[in-house]
């Protein structure tokens, strides 16, 4: 059967694909993931999340690294510090509005007017339902700590993906939407916005040929990566394959309801890029 590889241009400023996310630490991986970018995909198609992944996710993966990056951490607070209470507050929800009333200089005259405080009533809402008073939207908790998270990016990343597959017209599709994108795409976050233009050649050769066969991403100083310009690949092995590392990004499903991961493998190697390799006709 003859295979078919679409290859996938990764840059942007920022770029953050999370492997273990959770609650206030959210981290990056080294590359991009394979879940990451079939998401990508599905979304320039314009599917939905509780759409199947199957053809999709049966595609065979690769990622090769032009430019690795470096990790950059961002301490991120919300919350936490004093706010004046705006005539709105006092409107949508009743607590505010008595508390305010036993604060000092509460008649809501003179310079005062516009500035008066509550401490901890600022932050992000938790809890929301409708009040039993006045059924407006509220928070269940009104008292509100600052909430701290630590979000690592990639930044000045280029990474090329690749996805081998045997049905030539899907990956011709998935080129077209990356370019015509039916929803918003980002690369691993919505923070993310990729540089440039997306979709690469698709070619009639295999992951190893087309990253052989394909020059560098541009960088800034013109040279390559790794020795001699040899840039570090992930590839996943054949189909039933299990050479390599195992890695829990294989998507099975992004329907948030039951939205699940099973295991795939990869093997990590030096790409030689040839003499007469192709050069990027692609925005950058």
């Amino acid at each position: 059967m003859t295979a078919h590889v679409l290859l996938i241009r990764l840059a942007a400023p920022l770029q953050s694909w999370g492997t273990v996310s959770r609650f206030s630490r959210r981290d990056t991986h080294s590359r991009p993931t394979k879940s990451g970018v079939i998401g990508l995909c599905a979304a320039a198609l314009g599917r939905a999340r509780t759409d199947s992944l199957d053809d999709l996710a049966s595609a065979r993966f690769g990622v090769r690294a032009d430019r690795p990056g470096t990790p950059v951490r961002d301490y991120h607070t919300v919350g936490g510090g004093g706010y004046p209470i705006r005539p709105r507050d006092l409107i949508t929800d009743h607590r505010r509005a008595a508390a305010l009333s036993t604060a000092p200089a509460a008649s809501g005259t003179g310079d005062a007017f516009g500035h008066h405080g509550l401490a901890q009533w600022y932050g992000a809402p938790k809890y929301i339902g409708a009040d039993p008073s006045s059924g407006t939207l509220v928070s269940a908790r009104p008292v509100r700590g600052a909430l701290l998270t630590e979000r690592w990016y990639l930044a000045d990343a280029a990474f090329v993906a690749a996805l081998e597959h045997p049905d030539r017209d899907l990956l011709a599709a998935v080129a077209h939407a990356l370019e015509h994108p039916r929803r918003l795409l980002w690369l691993g976050r919505k923070s993310c916005p990729p540089s440039g233009g997306l979709a690469g050649p698709l070619t009639g050769r295999t992951i190893e040929e087309a990253f052989e066969g394909t020059a560098l991403l541009p960088s800034h100083d013109g040279n390559g990566t790794g020795p001699a310009g040899r840039p570090w690949a992930w590839i996943e092995p054949g189909p039933g394959a299990t050479a390599g590392t195992p890695v829990r990004d294989q998507p099975v499903s992004f329907d948030p309801e039951r939205r699940s991961h099973s295991v795939r493998w990869e093997t990590r190697t030096r790409v030689t890029i040839t003499d007469t390799a192709a050069e990027w006709d692609i925005i950058p």
